[in-house]
């Protein structure tokens, strides 16, 4: 390994893509165990290496410099080789406080929490304290010595301003985890989480909800790749890097989910459009048969749509952590919210809104197997469509002509 990253558990890591688009290097991925560590760090034989949870202050005793922000903060991410010397700093700073302000979050004078007691949440610190922070404190568990414990942060602590997620709750494949409420923090303006896998974890889903600036940690990742990729190659980029690298990145991983009535066309774009981005198509009706070995109609009439609602349920919950998909969803997938928040973690949402006269009837839907129970499933669900959706697509034409249309605003 010239270069790449180290850390603990990293199949979630999108570090590769990263640093291969920035500059004309191999990357790797490197899973250490802990007793490997200093084995590792002494052969030193590699170029640069990134350093991630759960080495970022355990790597300082094996270095024999480490730059004054490093030191400051107490955590380094990015190690150098210079002929046998091996020198620590840390781009977690830039790529932070770069996310922060991305946001237009303005810390003067606030009160922030910090979730966690690690290497990232000490860089958190320093960059609230450098962006005006009036309080900074650090939320955990008793055996972290933080300044106050999870059990206790609402009562103390419920009229803070901004929160900054440095724990991996929330992260792939516990996407469903959540490290607060922000319900329980009625002042809050700002919210920042750090996890990048998936795209969108809960708690930044709900401050979007709540028209609260929030963010993962997609784009702190890249910047900080950039910085530190300056510190491997001895070059400064142009500044423009950072957004160019961010959207091919973002647009690489993120999925496009198809929502609308059966017979709206969402498995003819999907297909269409799969041929149009590279994307892998994926049709959780047929993910579903392939769990309930028959038919759906079939199952249905066997066990209710209940029971199928729990499988749908199931299959969307695990095709939505893939990452870089078409998926065509059933009719009534958005009848579930917590389906839409899946798809909503690693998706751009669009509804295919075709006029009800083009709509066609079929046996193979349960519940829209004729003209009059189909009218019935639009006027129920049209609502919920359009809540479900970040953008709605009118339907009415082409396969090419829609799919056309969904590719141009998805990279525009």
């Amino acid at each position: 390994m010239k270069y790449g990253v180290i850390g603990e558990h990293l199949k979630h890591s999108f570090s590769k893509e990263i640093h291969e688009k920035i500059a004309n290097y191999k990357y790797d991925i490197c899973e250490v165990e802990p007793n490997k560590l200093g084995e590792l760090l002494t052969k030193a034989e590699f170029n640069g290496i990134n350093v991630t949870i759960p080495y970022k202050e355990k790597v300082i005793p094996y270095l024999c410099s480490i730059s004054d922000k490093a030191k400051r903060i107490g955590a380094v991410n990015t190690v150098v080789n210079k002929d046998g010397m091996l020198y620590g700093y840390n781009t977690d700073y830039m790529g932070m406080k770069a996310l922060i302000l991305r946001n237009g979050i303005d810390l003067s004078g606030k009160k922030a929490l910090i979730m966690g007691n690690g290497g990232t949440a000490k860089t958190g610190h320093c960059v609230l304290a450098d962006l005006g922070a009036k309080e900074i404190i650090h939320v955990g568990r008793e055996f972290e010595n933080p300044d106050v414990l999870y059990g206790d942060v609402v009562k103390l602590h419920s009229d803070a301003d901004f929160i900054l997620n440095t724990t991996p709750v929330g992260m792939f494949p516990k996407n469903e985890g959540k490290i607060i409420d922000i319900a329980d923090f009625p002042k809050l303006m700002g919210l920042i989480d750090v996890v990048y896998n998936p795209l969108r974890t809960n708690i930044v889903l709900d401050a979007k909800e709540k028209g609260i600036p929030a963010e993962s940690g997609l784009y702190m990742l890249v910047s900080q790749a950039v910085y530190a990729s300056e510190f491997f190659t001895g070059e400064k980029y142009a500044p423009e890097i950072q957004d160019s690298v961010f959207k091919d990145i973002l647009k690489q991983k993120e999925n496009i989910a198809l929502i609308g009535m059966p017979s709206s066309g969402k498995t003819t774009v999907g297909k269409y459009l799969a041929k149009l981005t590279g994307k892998e198509f994926i049709d959780t009706d047929d993910e579903i048969i392939k769990i309930i070995g028959t038919d759906i109609p079939t199952y249905f009439r066997e066990h209710g749509e209940g029971a199928f609602r729990d499988v749908e349920a199931q299959v969307i919950e695990e095709v939505s952590k893939k990452n870089g998909l078409v998926i065509s969803t059933g009719g009534g997938a958005i009848l579930r919210p917590e389906n839409v928040r899946c798809l909503k973690q690693n998706s751009r949402v669009y509804f295919l809104n075709r006029s009800l006269d083009l709509l066609m009837p079929t046996a193979s839907r349960p519940l829209s197997s004729d003209i009059s129970a189909l009218k019935k499933r639009f006027e129920e669900r049209y609502d919920k469509y359009i809540s479900s959706a970040d953008v709605e697509i009118m339907a009415d034409g082409t396969v090419e002509e829609v799919g056309n249309m969904i590719k141009e605003e998805f990279y525009k």
